[in-house]
């Protein structure tokens, strides 16, 4: 990808009577395998460009994306996103950031596994097999599959402006999952498991994989559906990540100026347990969601969302700073044509109690490991959403549950924070310990 074809659109875009610019290229490569019972079933390999440009006249602007990177595209997105800018009413607050607080020099977060040469075809299809072999192999009642998939992806990002400036920055992403199938007296169950990082040799070793998937597809043969009643839950690191997503989005300055958000004017208050303290760190080497610069060339920092239950930041681009009266806390992120906000490495940070002791905790309650559907209200906070778990009997998992609902209010739910693991591990772009929220309601018959 050669970044000089974003400074020449920019350029372009001034002598098209554009007062500014600003553009956002990206450049990915991504190839997969996936096998099912041990047969390929689909090899697939990209290679994408996207370009967004941003122009302004003065206070109005516009925008506008493109796939084509030929001369003749890049010269129509610019004339058509110019004489739309032109022809839109001015808004005080658009603008780009100040230059002087653009990123100076890129650190490196070591985000690039430099010596992982890609794999061939056939070592790809490999890496699978033996994932799904080791799921189908670890019990007789593993009796199906819906593929294991390996995957690579290196990307490549540049940022400029019409004043001159411009930066680039390089990762990669390894990925493998596998999805086996449990069966016994009819009863068939279906679960996964991954590991994904910025180096391929980080990756968990496939049999290790598999082994995990099949054991999560075990663990929920014989599930049923239990009565409604108002008691504690606990959500594993896969579901309490989830509930960090849906505080991020109340808390970003897109919904918050809207105010389509439960965390309007909640900014220094109090909103969870004492013991409830969300980090968002762009700066952690070679993790999933590091990046040195945010999409409007801004360096990116470690942002304390809450600390100690406190409100202690929302989290704004440059437009969302401007039209709530703050500051932005470099979260820009380019989605499509336009400018959004976005966290990076997004985790609740870990407290000192293992999960075994969070459950032993719970005379009768539910332990999520799976939620479904999108039931969080980010104007109320009110949060229902489709669950299946293991139902917790005097301070042991019992049984498997399925087709229940967890209910509340988001708030509410952070404040009757009970207990926090010690199992944080960064997974993914958002992550989180076991959480134990000490009252909610879980409906089923």
């Amino acid at each position: 990808m050669d970044p000089q074809v974003l400074v020449d659109t920019l350029k372009r875009a001034r002598q098209r009577g554009a007062t500014a610019a600003d553009g956002f290229l990206v450049e990915d490569r991504h190839s997969s395998v996936l096998v099912r019972l041990g047969q390929v079933d689909t090899v697939t390999h990209s290679h994408d460009h996207r370009l967004s440009l941003r122009v302004f006249a003065g206070k109005a602007s516009a925008a506008a994306s493109t796939s084509d990177l030929s001369r003749e595209s890049l010269e129509r997105v610019v004339d058509d996103a110019t004489a739309l800018a032109r022809a839109t009413a001015e808004d005080t607050f658009a603008g780009l950031p100040d230059a002087a607080e653009l990123i100076r020099d890129v650190p490196d977060l070591d985000l690039e596994d430099r010596d992982a040469a890609e794999l061939s075809p056939e070592e790809k299809i490999a890496l699978a097999r033996r994932a799904e072999a080791a799921a189908l192999e670890s019990d007789p009642r593993i009796t199906n599959s819906e593929g294991a998939e390996y995957s690579e992806r290196r990307s490549r990002y540049a940022y400029a402006t019409s004043h001159g400036f411009a930066r680039a920055y390089t990762t990669t992403s390894f990925g493998l999952t596998v999805s086996p199938v449990a069966g016994k007296n009819g009863d068939m169950q279906r679960d996964s498991w991954y590991s994904v990082a910025r180096k391929r040799s980080r990756l968990d070793a496939p049999e290790e994989v598999g082994r995990r998937a099949a054991a999560r597809a075990l663990r929920r043969l014989g599930a049923r559906k239990v009565k409604t009643v108002e008691v504690a839950v606990i959500f594993d690191p896969e579901t309490a990540a989830s509930l960090l997503r849906a505080l991020a989005g109340a808390a970003s300055g897109p919904s918050l100026y809207r105010r389509a958000s439960f965390l309007v004017d909640r900014l220094g208050k109090r909103i969870a347990a004492p013991s409830v303290t969300i980090v968002d760190d762009a700066l952690i080497p070679a993790a999933l969601g590091s990046r040195p610069f945010d999409g409007e060339g801004l360096p990116t920092r470690r942002v304390e969302l809450v600390s100690q239950g406190v409100l202690e930041s929302y989290l704004l681009d440059t437009y969302s700073a401007r039209k709530l009266g703050l500051a932005s806390t470099h979260h820009a992120a380019r989605d499509g044509s336009g400018v959004t906000v976005a966290t990076t490495n997004l985790t609740l940070l870990p407290g000192t109690a293992t999960p075994e002791e969070l459950i032993a905790s719970v005379r009768d309650g539910l332990y999520v490991t799976e939620l479904i559907g999108f039931g969080v209200n980010g104007v109320t906070g009110d949060y229902s959403r489709g669950a299946s778990g293991m139902w917790i009997d005097d301070g042991g998992l019992a049984y498997p549950v399925e087709e229940v609902t967890v209910a509340g209010n988001l708030l509410e739910m952070f404040a009757a924070v009970e207990g926090i693991g010690n199992d944080l591990v960064l997974r993914e772009r958002s992550a989180s310990p076991t959480i134990k929220v000490g009252r909610m309601v879980v409906a089923g018959n």
